[in-house]
């Protein structure tokens, strides 16, 4: 095993051809565990005020019916969503802290949106990203998850912004007039199923709605439903703002009265009871051991070797969810450097590895379709469980024959975009010699590989795509 094709193919985004052996791989990687290193410090990315501008000229077109002002509300957001997925790409092909940029990746997998579920998260995802994960990668885990709870997109996206206590002021209201809206139990059941304590973390139907009852009133501004209740409703509210998008309490929607969630009594206070109610589930047990197997799945083999999870779940434990400490732990683990153990490349590895391969300084614009085509294109997973991590999810026959044509069809133009010649070429040579490829795989003295990639009668596209389409390279 080459260690420093395992430390950025493995822990990394892809090993760049040219790139120098590394003397020391796990001091590289250990050298990338610090805030700065996760950060996207791209100040022409849109603001919560330009996200609620756009979301609400969507609204108000559509309300008015003024079909070109939809068509252009639309096209506003089209613009976001493309300029927010080119940066993130943008980020994973050219960051020199890979191993930062991967982190950032699992763990808006984990605590993933998905923008196909709601028209609001469209122009929501790439600000979640930057304000919710990207912040907390090498911070403490309960920190990440109470900025989730907190965010506009993940209170849209799992329906707790309108969520109603139903003994709540609201609700009383709302009855008054003849309406009924109450409780909403999906962001409750996830942040516990999927977020925290797992499946089997030993809490009940009871505790999802205790906890869906806890987090009344966290709502947030900037799509509707919150403004319309907050005019006129002062009371015990927070978070008004200049029409952004942005969390909100609001005491008219929360459920008055004690709850008890995990055995655990929570008195009646307000937004506190919902921080509270975080903060325990993140330092449960059962959260270490969850997120524990989760990290070595994605980081060592499909199936987790139990040494490796007990080892990492003991240091989130002893760290209380330190994120930068479990995250040297798992560089630490003599597993992840185990050349009989090994992980299936997903399509957005793929395609980033390519990019990564060839030393691409912009990311061109068919990535985003070719993402489509491979079904993993950004912040759109089928559920709240994000996209899966295991070869059993990518690897079946249709999909690599997709890879094998695409490999073929897009080899010529990620060379291009190496040459800055835009998306033409044709059969053109490749601006980087096919035989340098063998820096990015790592394969065995036998392969023949080797050996095809050096045979010049065949042309340097097709040694290219060769490579990309090969066996070696659908693994890191």
């Amino acid at each position: 095993m080459d260690r420093t094709l395992r430390a950025c193919n493995r822990f990394g985004m892809g090993a760049t051809v040219g790139e120098a052996a590394l003397a020391d791989p796990r001091g590289w990687l250990l050298e990338q565990v610090r805030p700065a290193a996760a950060a996207l410090d791209d100040r022409s990315l849109p603001t919560a005020s330009d996200v609620g501008r756009a979301n609400r000229a969507l609204i108000e077109a559509q309300r008015s019916r003024d079909e070109e002002a939809t068509r252009e509300a639309r096209e506003t957001i089209r613009g976001i969503v493309r300029q927010e997925g080119a940066a993130t790409l943008r980020a994973r092909v050219t960051s020199e802290a890979p191993f930062a940029e991967r982190l950032v990746a699992f763990w808006s997998n984990h605590l993933c949106i998905a923008v196909p579920a709601k028209p609001p998260l469209a122009a929501l995802a790439g600000l979640y990203e930057r304000q919710v994960i990207r912040p907390h990668v090498f911070g403490r885990y309960e920190d990440m998850v109470l900025a989730s709870a907190r965010h506009p997109a993940m209170l849209i996206y799992l329906d707790n912004a309108v969520s109603i206590g139903p003994n709540s002021q609201a609700a009383r209201n709302l009855a008054r007039r003849g309406r009924e809206r109450g409780l909403n139990e999906n962001y409750a059941r996830e942040l516990l199923e999927l977020h925290t304590l797992g499946v089997d973390g030993g809490y009940t139907q009871e505790d999802v709605e205790a906890l869906a009852r806890v987090l009344t009133g966290w709502t947030a501004t900037g799509f509707g439903f919150a403004d319309r209740l907050a005019r006129g409703r002062g009371r015990g509210d927070r978070g008004a703002n200049d029409g952004a998008v942005a969390f909100s309490y609001m005491d008219v929607l929360h459920e008055p009265g004690d709850k008890t969630l995990l055995g655990v009594k929570y008195r009646e206070a307000g937004e506190e009871e919902g921080r509270r109610a975080i903060a325990a589930l993140c330092d449960h047990p059962s959260t270490a051991r969850f997120l524990a197997t989760k990290l070595v799945r994605h980081f060592v083999a499909d199936e987790p070797p139990p040494e490796a999870v007990d080892r990492l779940a003991r240091r989130w434990i002893e760290t209380d969810g330190d994120l930068s400490e479990v995250s040297r732990e798992l560089i630490d683990l003599d597993e992840a450097w185990d050349p009989a153990l090994r992980k299936f490349r997903t399509p957005q590895d793929w395609i980033t590895a390519m990019l990564r391969a060839v030393g691409a300084r912009d990311v061109p614009e068919p990535v985003g379709r070719l993402l489509q085509q491979l079904r993993q294109p950004l912040w759109a997973p089928a559920s709240p469980k994000g996209y899966g991590d295991t070869k059993g999810e990518w690897a079946d026959p249709d999909s690599l024959l997709n890879r094998a044509e695409l490999a073929r069809s897009t080899a010529d133009r990620l060379v291009a975009a190496r040459r800055g010649r835009g998306e033409g070429g044709g059969r053109a040579a490749s601006a980087v010699d096919p035989s340098r490829l063998l820096d990015v795989v790592d394969i065995s003295a036998g392969d023949p590989l080797g050996g095809l990639l050096t045979d010049d009668a065949i042309s340097a596209d097709e040694r290219t795509a060769l490579v990309f389409g090969g066996p070696a390279f659908q693994w890191r």
